[in-house]
């Protein structure tokens, strides 16, 4: 392995979760990390999938963006949109959000972990928030 290579999976460890539902979370996560909670990209992202349900995920996915953004002590690492690897702190967002409902005591550490605080009961709730949102629209993460 050269080291170009080496780098590249030091910083983007993970792989694209293979559940579109997960992927277009992410490119949602990606596009209002880098440029902001109004971003028409996310939205249209949202638009395609959900339709004229799309409101209601998209303004929740901002809020909890919203919130990670507030209460985080460190900064968290995203990459491009393009990108077709994930960082860590981005796979556990992921994951936090995936099991935010049927485990929350789980998803409450993963957040924790990932944002560096001891209580983030906020973004909890806002992560529980966009995974019933996706479930109850037919994407279930």
């Amino acid at each position: 392995m050269n080291r170009q290579a080496g780098n590249i999976l030091t910083l983007l460890p993970r792989p694209l979760p293979p559940e579109d539902s997960a992927r277009l979370l992410l490119f949602g996560f990606r596009r209002i990390a880098a440029h902001g909670l109004h971003d028409a990209h996310a939205a249209n992202a949202l638009i395609g999938a959900f339709g004229i349900s799309f409101r209601r995920p998209l303004v929740l996915l901002r809020a909890l963006m919203a919130e990670l953004s507030r209460v985080s002590n460190r900064k968290i690492m995203v990459a491009p949109c393009c990108c077709l690897r994930m960082t860590s702190a981005e796979a556990t967002v992921l994951k936090a959000v995936s099991i935010a409902n049927d485990d929350p005591h789980g998803a409450h550490s993963l957040l924790c972990d990932v944002l560096d605080v001891e209580n983030c009961l906020g973004a909890l709730s806002s992560a529980q928030a966009v995974a019933q949102a996706f479930e109850d629209l037919g994407w279930p993460l």
